[in-house]
């Protein structure tokens, strides 16, 4: 659905506004950064969905605010609905548009347990996704491990960094994230769109944790196995449900440049 020129100058206004209670917010993988990349993913998931680009961007803009502050309930979710309802109050938005915007930030939280009910919220929960896929996702996963961590904490498992043992510990060991979360959200797009983008953003992280693989195994943390053998058990405890008939991965060449959209194509056509 097509965006007014109202709706893009109130877009732009908002903007302007959430980027002030960024400013002295250290948490960089949840950053102002996050936000406008999340905006501009779903205002190109909106487009290609058919949604209501100026419902789905105003949520993608103030979907993270309630991380900025600190209140009585633990979902920043929740946070973020009431200080979205105060600041559109200040707006000329309908009352029903308001009601859009507010359940589809409460739906974009991954452990909130309130399911995304209209196609707004779901292109706002997609978009938010997939920036902890690919690239940025490796990105934002590095970033985490400046804040709130604590002495027991790893980067990885340092006979198991796979977890091909054991079950992984994502509170314990950074590296688990990979498999308690990251590579299980291509499963969780509710969206064709979000889905085709984030299959692509998997074989990157594919690519990395198979560089990773045999760096570890370089520095002496890696299994008394092949590359071959220990990537094949990997993707076979790892694949989605999706994934269940698709072949492994190649392996990196050595001095070669892997072409990513023919690599992402192979790994996820049929």
């Amino acid at each position: 659905m097509e965006i007014t020129e109202h709706a893009i100058h109130l877009l732009a206004e908002v903007e302007r506004s959430v980027q002030d209670h960024y400013r002295d917010f250290d948490d960089l993988a949840h950053g102002f950064e996050h936000v406008l990349r999340v905006y501009h993913l779903a205002l190109h998931l909106a487009e290609q969905e058919h949604a209501d680009g100026f419902i789905v961007g105003m949520a993608a803009l103030l979907h993270d605010l309630g991380r900025t502050t600190r209140g009585p309930t633990r979902s920043h979710a929740a946070r973020s609905a009431k200080l979205a309802k105060q600041l559109l109050a200040s707006y000329d938005v309908p009352p029903e548009r308001q009601q859009a915007i507010l359940h589809a930030i409460m739906a974009h939280g991954y452990r909130h347990g309130i399911e995304p009910a209209t196609l707004e919220a779901r292109v706002l929960s997609d978009a938010d996704r997939l920036d902890s896929l690919g690239a940025c996702g490796v990105m934002r996963w590095a970033m985490t491990m400046k804040r709130g961590r604590w002495p027991e904490m790893r980067t990885y498992h340092p006979d198991d960094p796979f977890a091909l043992w054991r079950e992984p510990d994502g509170q314990l060991y950074l590296l688990d994230r990979f498999f308690t979360k990251l590579l299980k959200l291509q499963e969780a797009m509710t969206t064709t769109t979000g889905r085709a983008m984030a299959a692509r953003r998997i074989a990157f992280l594919r690519l990395y944790l198979q560089e990773l693989q045999r760096e570890l195994a370089e520095g002496g943390s890696g299994y008394d196995m092949s590359e071959e053998v220990t990537y094949g058990l990997l993707w076979r405890k790892y694949r989605g449900e999706e994934e269940e008939k698709e072949q492994p991965v190649e392996d990196f060449q050595h001095g070669r440049v892997v072409d990513m959209s023919r690599l992402s194509e192979e790994q996820h056509l049929a």
